[in-house]
């Protein structure tokens, strides 16, 4: 049946290709070390229900990416790159938006939708008043991994590094936050601290996605492999473990089928979550547990 759909031929020229284009060796490098930082992250996001929050902060990113080109061109900054930009603000926005969650006496919802709507009018105002050569806005609307660099390859590798190191030194801490926060601010545990370090960990996770899949795409990714995982496993690490694979599963095929039949990897990529996604539920899940 596989012969059927990807023939032998494809797939060696896949591999030959790897070989011999730099560019997609490391998309292809850049979406293994980021599947680490998806698992992880997508698995605290689901635990915890916060996927409103994570689409809040990939819509902002925008506003970071806008401001990066722009005072990048206008002031001759070359070190303000696009990816920078975005991690300011998806960490400040993170930070923003957890704080609103925490104290606001307003509407939540309503005010994270605005933050959400401001970022992304300020990153297309940014755009529009940047100077020099038109800026390619879909690649970062829906995302383009052939566009990466061997610098983005090592700063995927340092910042998936970071998320996954953060993660483990915290764990435990992490997991009560998500399961039951009341219980541990009672025992003592700055439960708002590392609420705040969890959604900081999801705006760095949100950064490595939107190269890969885009903005509006992102959340897909960071909620389909997690969520499909968390119908098989019973606890935080296996889910996390599920969710790791499941996204090298997912970037893997989908670069390679992408590639073969000439179609956006980004979209593709999500479509294959949705689809693993959904077999999930034609699967008893009492077989696992």
């Amino acid at each position: 049946m596989l012969r059927e759909i990807i023939p032998l031929a494809a797939m060696s020229e896949f591999f030959e290709a790897l070989q011999t284009v730099p560019l997609l060796r490391y998309a292809l490098l850049a979406g293994i070390l980021s599947s680490f930082s998806f698992g992880v992250v997508g698995s605290f996001v689901v635990v915890r229900r916060i996927g409103y929050i994570a689409a809040a902060i990939a819509h902002c990113v925008l506003g970071g990416i806008g401001g990066a080109i722009f005072l990048s061109r206008t002031f001759d900054i070359p070190w303000l790159t696009p990816m920078t930009g975005a991690l300011t603000v998806a960490i400040l926005s993170a930070l923003l938006i957890g704080y609103v969650t925490l104290h606001a006496k307003e509407r939540e919802d309503t005010i994270i939708g605005a933050i959400w709507a401001v970022g992304m009018a300020a990153g297309l105002i940014f755009l529009h008043y940047t100077p020099g050569q038109g800026v390619n806005l879909e690649s970062y609307i829906f995302g383009n991994i052939l566009l990466t660099s061997k610098s983005d390859v090592w700063a995927t590798a340092i910042l998936s590094l970071v998320v996954v190191g953060v993660a483990i030194l915290f764990y435990p801490k992490l997991v009560a936050v998500c399961f039951d926060e009341e219980f541990t601010r009672l025992r003592g545990v700055n439960s708002a601290g590392y609420f705040l370090l969890l959604l900081v960990l999801l705006a760095v996770g949100i950064v490595l996605l939107v190269r890969l899949t885009g903005i509006i795409l992102a959340i897909a990714l960071i909620v389909l492999p997690a969520a499909t995982a968390s119908r098989f496993g019973q606890r935080l690490w296996s889910i996390m473990a599920i969710a790791v694979f499941l996204s090298l599963v997912y970037t893997t095929s989908g670069l390679a089928t992408s590639y073969i039949a000439e179609l956006p990897t980004g979209p593709l990529i999500v479509i294959l979550a949705a689809i693993g996604y959904g077999i999930s539920f034609l699967i008893p899940m009492n077989r696992f547990r």
